[in-house]
Order: C-alpha cells, then structure tokens, then sequence
C-alpha cells in the first residue's frame, strides 16, 4: 500500500470518529436541553400568573376572567392576578401580551373582538394567529335578534321581507362603530341582501333604551341584555345569531334554521399567551381550564351570562380564531366601517 493510501485511510478513520464525537456531543445536549425544559415545566408555575383582560371591570369578559382565574388559582396553587387593561377597543391590553415574555406567566384573556380588531383597525399592533398561541376556549354565547312591539315581523324570514319591502327606512341601533352587534347585522344584511341603517350608540345599553323608545326598530343585541324586556313583553324576540339555539331562550330559533342557511355569529371568549410559549405549558393549562369548565358550579355560572361552556383542543381553537379573523375581514371590507 502506497503511503498516500495509508494518509488517506487514516484521515478517513478520524474523519469518522470526529462525526461520531459530535453526533454524541448533539444528542447529549439535546437530551440535556430537554431534560431541562421538562423540568422547568415541572416547576411551573412556581409564582404568580398574570391574566391580562383589555377590557373594563365588571364586564362578561372581566366576569369570566375572575371566575377562571380563581380557579386556575386553586390549581396551580399560586395567585392568578388578573390585570385590566382597556383602552383602544381592546388592542392596548392585547398587544402589551403580544410583546411579552412568553414564558407562561403572561396570559391574555380573549372575546370576540379578538377576531375582529385586525381588520378594523389598520394598526392593531398584533396579529391574532401569528402572535398568539391559542390555550383554551372558555365559553361560547350568542346575540338575541329583538323588534320593537310596533314592528310587524314575527320571524327572521318576516324580518328579512319587511327590509326588502321597505329598503333604508327600518333602522338598527349597536353599542356603537365597529362593534360585535354591528358586524352581525353588517353580516345579516350581506347574507340576507336587505338594507338596514346604522344608527350606533356609546354603549349597548343605550341603544337598547333606543329601541325601547322607537328611536331604533332592530337590534341584534347581546341575550342577558334584552331578555328581561324580552320577558316583561316590551320586545319581540325574532331569532338568535348562533348555528344552534340558546339553553337561556330555547324557544327562541336560529336564524340559520329559519331563514339563512349556515349564518353563525357566536360570542366567545378564551385564554391565549404569547406565541413562543413553550407547548408543554400550553398544554399544561389547556387541561387545567378544561377540569374548571367540567365543573357544575362554573358552568351554572356560565349559563347565568347566557352563555355555555365550550371546550376546544388548542389547535382546534388556533383554527376556530383564524376563521374568525378571515369572516370579519370581509365583512369589515363591504361594509365600509375600518377605522385608522
């Protein structure tokens, strides 16, 4: 054997256990990483945890929040602070969350307005999908379509055949631009082909005082808001906004069954953190809110809103956010109404 093949073998011998030093070097270190990453995981949480709400206090949002919160508590056996930070329709307590440090200990409580603030505003400083990852829906709810008495529609169909009768001249009142009873009329009317004129208030409760005057004949409003007028006779109850009738008005059809085949507007709400959180407390949480929203009391909590629990995987509810976002973009495109 030539001394060139002998140099040649030899390079080619520690060639191969340089490959296999640092293929061992890899592994170790992989598995070390591991290792603490798992117990990391087993640690937490080992201090408080923040719920971010950007919303105000003592609404259904604020109300959920507190209820999971304390019960997450409980679980975990340490404080679940919950930190109201409203301002610019949600997107300030949101993007404070989207910004943060994604080790578990920041988490954001969502609704509704979650789906929608992305196409309203033109900077919303986050984006729903890419900046978040999805922990666990808590609850699903719906908006009740209510008449004044002196309207002549007894159904979501009459409702519809009164509009196309009389296009622009029934008017609908809303908690004011852009908001969630906004959109779904905004939706009905694309769905349905009926023209409806906004007149928006600041505040829901406000524009129920509206309709109750005559000021306004239509409203799609939040179900606890109308349903005790609804009760005392002072509203007439049309329709629900969700693919499937409420428990608190079963009486009361979709506007789906009787009118508009797949119409869904659903309120909802759920506990997102930010997107680099590791998977296995995403997890870890999932199936903590998910033991909570098992529970009888939480769930007779729930239905008092007039909403139920729903449970979702998080991808499932990933899923559920993006087809939310993708809904209200195009409504909030043919209805004109994006703000800067």
């Amino acid at each position: 054997m030539s001394l060139r093949s002998v140099t040649s073998a030899r390079f080619a011998a520690r060639l191969k256990l340089s490959v296999r030093i640092i293929a061992v070097w890899t592994v170790s270190s992989c598995l070390a990483a591991g290792d603490a990453l798992l117990a990391y995981a087993q640690q937490y949480p080992n201090r408080p945890v923040r719920m971010v709400v950007p919303f105000a206090p003592s609404g259904i949002s604020d109300i959920f929040a507190r209820m999971i919160g304390q019960k997450l508590a409980e679980a975990l056996g340490q404080a679940v602070v919950i930190d109201n930070r409203a301002g610019a329709g949600g997107n300030l307590g949101t993007e404070l969350v989207a910004r943060a440090t994604a080790d578990g200990y920041t988490l954001l409580f969502v609704a509704t307005a979650f789906g929608i603030s992305p196409s309203l505003y033109r900077r919303p400083g986050y984006d729903p999908v890419r900046d978040f990852a999805a922990v666990a829906q808590v609850a699903s709810g719906t908006n009740l379509v209510v008449v004044a008495p002196n309207v002549p529609a007894r159904s979501a169909k009459e409702l519809i055949a009164l509009a196309r009768a009389k296009p622009g001249q029934l008017n609908y009142g809303s908690g004011g631009v852009g908001t969630s009873g906004q959109l779904a009329v905004e939706l009905f009317k694309i769905s349905a082909g009926v023209d409806l004129v906004h007149i928006p208030y600041k505040g829901a409760g406000l524009a129920v005082t509206a309709l109750l005057s005559g000021e306004v004949q239509v409203m799609f409003a939040p179900l606890t808001l109308v349903l005790p007028h609804v009760n005392a006779g002072k509203l007439r109850p049309i329709a629900v906004t969700s693919m499937k009738r409420s428990t608190a008005a079963p009486n009361v059809p979709t506007i789906a069954e009787t009118a508009v085949p797949d119409f869904d507007v659903s309120a909802w709400f759920g506990i997102v953190a930010p997107v680099a959180t590791p998977r296995r407390m995403v997890e870890f949480l999932h199936r903590e809110v998910d033991k909570i929203l098992r529970l009888p009391e939480v769930q007779e909590r729930i239905a008092n809103q007039g909403a139920e629990a729903t449970s979702r995987t998080p991808q499932e509810f990933r899923n559920y956010i993006a087809a939310e976002v993708k809904k209200w973009s195009e409504v909030v495109k043919r209805a004109g109404i994006a703000q800067e």
